[in-house]
């Protein structure tokens, strides 16, 4: 970014924006901007558009409150957004999961991930989708939570623990007992055929 002589601007972090903002709130519309459409676009995957529209608000609502307490040490505020809308979706649980059985029963899938090991890419989503969806259904909460932001957001561990408020460690045996149900479901338990038949489970 330049200004208009021609000197480069730097870019503020996160974390400068959202200090700045103490004093001067319009400024976190900035975070807004950056981060709302992958916010929004995550929620919308895991409850649906009506829904996500009304949960990604409250979200960046629940972030400017409670903007002092953002760890400014840390650069990027989308870990802590995240954890701010996985704390809200707390409350629809019982909801996803259904809408999960439902696509399962459907075959209307917007929860079809190609992250899964245990999903051969070439499979026809119609096959796949609803076998994804009901073994994302039968997950624990807090299994699928991590699983969906290292799949569909793509987190890092550290990133998932930041949103989650959990160690790493725990990140990691939520990711590798999700992956393990989810093979088993899909592989083991013959919703899927194994893309690697020479390989056991």
């Amino acid at each position: 970014m330049v200004d208009e002589g021609g000197a480069a601007l730097q870019t503020l972090t996160d974390a400068q924006i959202i200090v700045t903002s103490e004093s001067d709130p319009s400024r976190f519309g900035e975070i807004f901007d950056r981060h709302f459409p992958a916010i929004h676009r995550y929620l919308n995957r895991r409850v649906g558009r009506g829904l996500a529209d009304d949960l990604a608000s409250e979200t960046f609502s629940v972030a400017f409150r409670n903007r002092g307490r953002f760890d400014p040490t840390r650069d990027d505020a989308g870990p802590w957004l995240y954890g701010i809308a996985t704390n809200l979706l707390r409350d629809h649980h019982r909801g996803e999961r259904r809408r999960l059985l439902a696509y399962a029963k459907t075959g209307v899938d917007p929860v079809m991930d190609e992250c899964f090991d245990a999903v051969d890419a070439r499979l026809d989503a119609s096959v796949a989708g609803p076998a994804v969806a009901r073994a994302l259904a039968r997950l624990k909460p807090g299994d699928r939570e991590a699983l969906l932001l290292f799949a569909w957001e793509e987190l890092t561990y550290r990133e998932i623990g930041e949103a989650l408020a959990i160690p790493v460690g725990t990140v990691r045996s939520r990711l590798s007992r999700a992956r393990r149900q989810v093979h088993e479901i899909l592989v083991v338990g013959g919703s899927l055929p194994n893309p690697h038949p020479d390989e056991r489970a």
